[in-house]
Order: C-alpha cells, then structure tokens, then sequence
C-alpha cells in the first residue's frame, strides 16, 4: 500500500473518530437525554407521548426548540404594565361565572399578549410563541396550550354541559399557573414552582363572587385549591 493511500485512510478513520465523538457529546450534552427530562420535566412526558414514546425523536424536537429559542431574554414587566395584566385577568376570572367561554377566550388572549411584551414571538404565531415558552417556563406552558385548545374549541358555540364547563374551568386554573409566572419577577419563580408542586396554588372555582377587590394574587376571585378544583 502506498504511502498516499496510507494517509488517506488514515485521514478518513480520523474524521470519522471526530464525528462519533460530536454525536455522543451532543447526544450526552446539555440538550440531550437526562439534561433534556430535566428542563423541560412534564413538557417532556408530553413531547414523548407525542411522538408514540419515541424519545429520540421527542429529544430531537426538544433539543431543536432550545437551539431556536434557548437565548431568548426576558423584557422586563413595570409595575403599571403588571397591573394592568392582574386586572384583566381578575376581570376575566370573575366573568366566568355568567360567561365561561368568554373568559376562557379572555385568558387565552391575555397569556398570547402577555407572553409577546415578555419578548417571546408575538401571538399570531402561536405555534412558535409556545416552543419558545417551553423552553423558558416548562412547568407551566401546558396551561396556555389546554387554554388556547378549549378556546378554539369554543370559539361561537353555546355554553355546554357541566362537564363542558367544568373543562374550561380546569383549563382557567392551569393557564392562570403561566399568567402568574411570566408577571411574576424571577427571584419568585422558584418559591412558587415548589408551591405549585405542592399543589398549593390558589385556582379559579365557578361558584364564588369576588367583592371586585383585588389584594394579591394569591387571593384572587373564585380562589380555590387545584385539586378542589377537579374534584368538584
């Protein structure tokens, strides 16, 4: 064998070493496998179920989101803006009582506006708007996708059903989770992802009246615990 043949195959072991090494590196990285269930936690249940329980494909899809939207930073919410926010969905909460599906529609609209001036893409790409909330509030996102689901579902019917409503409620208290947590400052995300673990955050409930003034967000209209809220 020729000296130059000598160094071709060389040459071609060396790539294909170099090669092997990236996929693994990358399949092991921060994008991948264990890191990938860790970020994204229920996001990534769902994205497997999604794909039949292929996990590879679901880390791919995954991977690729944190790739499009993993620099994505956060404008900041002033203090009038946040009002203004907490407001409109107190209204929405408390509109619930007569008109569920006008609410629910309220809501879908405040999270898709909400999350834009946050920086995120802008509403009318849904689609991209959420990825790029996955990537960023994981433990929450599924609240805006239920939302926005039971929205279009809705969208010019007539009021349901009690199991209808009941669903649209569900969809209200897992939504408000997100709405809390792109108005809240980051210092308090933390704090309150362990209180929604506990499943101890305050939810909407259908059958209570507020007296229409709004202290906190932790004693906002129809509050009620989660699990009240679907074992009702």
């Amino acid at each position: 064998m020729s000296t130059g043949m000598i160094i071709a195959l060389i040459v071609i072991v060396a790539a294909v070493v170099v090669v092997a090494a990236v996929l693994t590196l990358r399949a092991k990285g921060p994008h991948g496998g264990r890191d990938l269930k860790r970020r994204f936690g229920p996001e990534y249940d769902r994205t497997v179920a999604r794909h039949d329980g292929d996990a590879k494909a679901a880390e791919r899809e995954l991977t690729e989101r944190v790739e499009r939207h993993g620099s994505l930073r956060e404008r900041p919410l002033d203090a009038s803006r946040r009002e203004q926010y907490e407001a409109r969905w107190t209204a929405a909460q408390e509109r619930f009582v007569d008109a569920p599906r006008e609410a629910v529609a309220e809501a879908d609209r405040l999270l898709a506006e909400l999350a834009a001036e946050r920086g995120f893409p802008d509403g009318g790409q849904y689609e991209e708007q959420l990825a790029a909330l996955s990537v960023h509030h994981a433990h929450h996102v599924h609240g805006y996708r239920n939302v926005h689901r039971v929205a279009r579902v809705g969208a010019g019917g007539q009021d349901g059903d009690r199991s209808d409503t009941e669903e649209m409620r569900e969809a209200m208290v897992e939504a408000r989770a997100l709405f809390e947590d792109l108005t809240s400052s980051t210092r308090h995300r933390g704090a309150k992802a362990d209180r929604t673990e506990r499943g101890e955050e305050a939810a909407a409930d259908g059958g209570t009246r507020s007296n229409g003034h709004h202290e906190s967000r932790g004693h906002l209209p129809w509050a009620l615990n989660r699990r009240h809220a679907k074992g009702s």
